[in-house]
């Protein structure tokens, strides 16, 4: 009578350890390689599987590519959002967070900016990534109304605020000033301090 449980827990860890497997794969295989010739039949081949066990395990290349942006979003520390959206103090809250997607942008900037490109070529992928994109923009939002809420924010001004904050934490920036051979502390310092000031003047 315990065996059938047994094994039930045996094949889902099994699949958990293939689907990880294929996911280390593809992101190896991004980072490495970029876009070009990612498909199914190349991630299948790099994780030494077959491709309808990637295909069963993720489906369509799109979503292989959704699965490994996710994934690196949880190795990044995407995770700690929600702390510092609980923080009391909403500028500390803004500071946390722009520590995280600095973080998240320099944990592995090589595959997500092939991620981007893919997006490119990919309306479906890149609706998939716009929406991940927008709950950042989101999360800034929230604390931006905070500020206001508190006085340091003039409400006129909260919606170009937002915009601006979005645009200083986003991938295109981080990437570009990391082609100056700038660490990854000394990217989070520069966006930090013009996020600060962009708060200031929005509170002027």
């Amino acid at each position: 009578m315990t065996t059938r449980p047994y094994r039930s827990t045996a094949r889902a860890e099994a699949a958990g350890q293939t689907r990880a497997r294929i996911l280390d794969a593809a992101t190896a295989l991004l980072r490495e390689a970029g876009v070009t010739g990612f498909s199914l039949e190349s991630v299948a081949k790099a994780a030494g599987v077959a491709r309808l066990t990637v295909y069963n395990q993720l489906g369509s290349r799109r979503a292989l590519l959704e699965a490994v942006f996710d994934e690196i979003a949880t190795r990044g520390g995407l995770h700690r959002i929600r702390e510092a959206m609980a923080d009391s103090d909403p500028h500390a809250g803004l500071r946390r967070l722009v520590g995280i997607f600095c973080d998240f942008w320099g944990y592995d900037l090589h595959s997500l900016a092939s991620l981007s490109g893919a997006a490119s070529n990919d309306a479906e992928f890149a609706e998939g990534l716009a929406a991940r994109n927008e709950r950042r923009r989101g999360g800034f939002s929230i604390l931006v109304g905070r500020l206001v809420q508190q006085g340091d924010v003039r409400a006129r001004k909260a919606r170009d605020l937002v915009d601006l904050l979005f645009v200083l934490t986003s991938l295109p920036v981080f990437a570009q000033l990391a082609t100056g051979k700038r660490s990854n502390a000394a990217i989070h310092k520069l966006i930090l301090a013009a996020v600060e000031d962009a708060v200031r003047r929005a509170g002027e």
